[in-house]
């Protein structure tokens, strides 16, 4: 399916837990475009999965990297990119990919993002004693940033079919 908007991209972007990736393989799959997770290419690229990155060098190396990584696939046609959570936090990354992609904002409540997410120690910035508190504070500080994409959809209380379904619809 060729996008109606005059871009070719539709990039996934919101916080951990909201549906991403899981909507971005539904999505592409529904379109017949390619699936680009940034960060599974941050970790072919660097040999590392992304905790050992933050804990071995930190989130400010590993947003470094990430911008990197956003700068090549921004450059890429007729993909559905899925970004980190944290992605947006740097202008230049929400400009490159808005150049040649519609920005999709997946966004879940903080009890929501709570129960996806708990228990996976693979998510490097809620190993904390609080991690809903955790949750609130880095939506609360990340929500300009998502406000400023294209679409925004709330998927607390969708099904991811039902999320993909909305996304077709509102990037048409």
């Amino acid at each position: 399916m060729k996008l109606c908007v005059k871009k070719s991209n539709i990039v996934l972007t919101g916080f951990m837990g909201t549906g991403k990736t899981t909507v971005g393989k539904l999505l592409a799959r529904r379109l017949n475009l390619k699936l680009v997770d940034t960060d599974r290419e941050i970790e072919k690229k660097t040999g590392m999965d992304i905790f050992d990155i933050f804990d071995k060098y930190g989130e400010e190396r590993f947003r470094e990297i990430e911008t990197g990584v956003v700068e090549e696939v921004a450059k890429l046609n007729n993909c559905v990119i899925v970004t980190g959570g944290g992605t947006i936090l740097k202008r230049e990354n929400i400009e490159r990919l808005r150049r040649n992609g519609v920005v999709v904002y997946l966004h879940a409540e903080p009890d929501v993002v709570y129960k996806r997410v708990i228990g996976d120690k693979s998510r490097p910035l809620l190993q904390s004693i609080e991690p809903l508190e955790k949750i609130k504070e880095l939506m609360n500080i990340r929500k300009p940033f998502y406000e400023n994409c294209d679409i925004k959809i709330d998927t607390s209380r969708l099904t991811v079919e039902e999320v993909v379904t909305e996304t077709i619809k509102k990037i048409k």
